[in-house]
């Protein structure tokens, strides 16, 4: 009689469904791309107006202490920046139409498939007040995440990512679109309920300070709970190994 050896068994889920992987990835780098572009077309005019108008000649809700890429902007500063207005703006564009298409796609898969309804809406026991505030401690905290919370999002996470998709995403979109003349004339209303096109570049940049944020802190997280684990399922797809071992010994072999 020779004690058995452990056998250990796997049994897989999927982490992430593709059409999610794919439109994870095509809005990060999208979302790259706009703050890098982002970033350059406030360097050409770093002053916020609340209003419809907003010019040098006026005094600005506030501005950013730093100098800017166009020597007609005063800022206090000696010098200016290479402008790098041109090709900022074409890219931030083509960026922001191809992050609002992967969006659509994602909410339509969302909805038909009921990734909103399985994935991302709470379980009524997780959003009890006591569950909520310690999930919420945690990851003040910056707890590193266990291996339980591999095959589905915490409490924290679902709220967290309903308020980007449902909230800051369509927020900066609008805020971004009211920019436009084009848009302006044809749903002016639009644009007046934000307050003019000023305010609506004010409250761009502050959705868009809000979204990266998220972004820091996803990274993070990502980051405590294994980055090569959490970002290969991610990318391949590949499930997340549940992995029991069963100890059976005395039996002949």
């Amino acid at each position: 009689m020779v004690p058995r050896t452990p056998r250990t068994t796997g049994t897989r889920r999927p982490r992430h469904a593709a059409l999610v992987r794919a439109t994870h990835w095509l809005t990060a780098l999208s979302f790259l791309a706009l703050l890098v572009t982002g970033a350059e077309i406030v360097i050409s005019h770093p002053r916020f107006y609340w209003g419809e108008t907003g010019n040098v000649n006026m005094t600005p809700a506030f501005s950013l202490p730093i100098p800017s890429s166009r020597a007609s902007v005063p800022t206090g500063y000696g010098y200016v920046l290479p402008d790098q207005n041109g090709w900022s703006r074409a890219l931030h564009f083509e960026a922001a139409w191809l992050v609002v298409l992967t969006g659509l796609v994602y909410v339509i898969f969302g909805f038909v498939s009921g990734h909103f309804r399985r994935n991302l809406i709470p379980e009524p026991l997780e959003r009890g007040p006591g569950r909520l505030a310690a999930a919420i401690a945690a990851h003040l905290r910056f707890t590193r995440p266990g291996r339980e919370d591999d095959g589905a999002y915490n409490v924290v996470q679902r709220l967290t990512y309903l308020l980007v998709i449902f909230g800051l995403f369509p927020l900066v979109i609008w805020t971004g679109l009211a920019m436009s003349l084009t848009f302006e004339g044809a749903f002016p209303g639009a644009v007046i309920l934000l307050g003019g096109r000023q305010s609506a570049r004010t409250l761009h940049f502050f959705v868009s300070i809000l979204l990266l944020g998220f972004l820091l802190v996803h990274v993070l997280m990502v980051y405590l709970a294994g980055f090569r684990r959490r970002v290969g399922a991610m990318i391949t797809g590949r499930p997340v190994d549940a992995v029991e071992t069963v100890v059976q010994a005395g039996e002949p072999r």
